[in-house]
């Protein structure tokens, strides 16, 4: 019985120690400046494409956009004020 103790404990001993081993660098600040440039560049997109909208389009670009979804309205059946970037509603008789 103080066998199966002394091993289970030298196990989970070995067990904890392994799982410290990975889990410190993932708890860990960020010290590679390549990757917090990263983290960086990931919030600001995130605090610009909060609107909807395309994340820094010109107008020109944005024209193109509106020509692509009219083109896909005429061309899938929606109305000229259908929102076509709107996943459709379907419903099943029930």
């Amino acid at each position: 019985m103080a066998a199966t103790r002394l091993f289970a404990s030298a196990q989970v001993r070995t067990v904890a120690r392994r799982n410290f081993g990975i889990c410190v660098p993932a708890f860990q600040k960020v010290s590679d400046p390549i990757q917090q440039l990263f983290l960086d560049k990931l919030r600001e997109y995130k605090g610009k494409s909060s609107g909807g909208k395309l994340v820094d389009a010109s107008p020109e670009i944005e024209r193109e956009w509106k020509q692509e979804l009219g083109k896909l309205a005429t061309q899938y059946g929606g109305s000229s004020g259908a929102d076509m970037t709107k996943f459709p509603d379907i419903k099943f008789p029930g």
